[in-house]
């Protein structure tokens, strides 16, 4: 059989809409499904492609595993059914030439031995085990949390593969040096502290601006006050 090259979108939504009409639509193993090659099975899930790369759960002989489409192409018409095998029939034996009789006198006649037939044992053949894919079970996708600083803001954000757990939101400078406290990496706390002092001195600076400013309008106030 020759298995093609492996199921397109439009057939894995055909297979889709088959299993919610509660068919179960036959397939056939490419090669990269490895050893089991042109074996043929049933689609009977469509896990979320989402959380794994195989999602087609294919049940063949007593295994229900797992495959990407990649591994697996829609079987064609009479694929899966048993061909039977004619049997061949025995080949006539020879019979025993038969002796001529013999005439002679005063001898009595001794029968022909019997020939006893050779037996033939039959050896029957183990079926041949199919061989099967070892698919390893896979594990949760990774998780990765992501502290960021940017345009004077701190922002923690929160992905598990592909998926955004929680998106980018702004947290607190001393919050952010909490959570940098806990990787005991070189460099990264200093790095931290330097740009909070920064951050600091920009802010004592612009105070400084501020009470001078403020210092200045209250003068005007007094005069203006005085001048009543």
């Amino acid at each position: 059989m020759d298995a093609g090259q492996g199921l397109s979108t439009s057939e894995v939504q055909s297979i889709r809409e088959a299993l919610a009409a509660g068919r179960k639509p036959r397939v056939v193993f490419t090669a990269a499904a490895g050893q089991i090659a042109g074996q043929v099975g049933q689609v009977i899930e469509l896990t979320d492609p989402e959380v794994s790369d195989e999602f087609v759960v294919v049940r063949f002989g007593r295994d229900e595993l797992p495959f990407s489409p990649a591994d697996l192409a829609v079987a064609p018409k009479g694929a899966g059914r048993r061909v039977v095998e004619p049997k061949s029939e025995p080949e006539p034996e020879a019979s025993p030439a038969v002796a001529a009789p013999e005439f002679v006198l005063d001898t009595p006649r001794v029968p022909a031995q019997r020939q006893e037939e050779p037996k033939v044992e039959q050896t029957e053949k183990p079926p041949a085990r199919r061989a099967v894919k070892a698919v390893k079970p896979k594990g949760p996708a990774g998780l990765t949390v992501t502290l960021a600083y940017a345009d004077g803001e701190w922002t923690v954000a929160a992905q598990q593969g592909s998926k955004a757990l929680a998106k980018p939101y702004v947290v607190k400078p001393a919050e952010a040096l909490k959570m940098v406290a806990l990787v005991d990496v070189p460099g990264v706390q200093e790095a931290v502290e330097q740009i909070l002092g920064t951050e600091r001195a920009e802010a004592e600076q612009q105070a400084e601006k501020l009470r001078a400013e403020l210092a200045e309008i209250e003068a005007r106030l007094a005069e203006l006050r005085e001048a009543r």
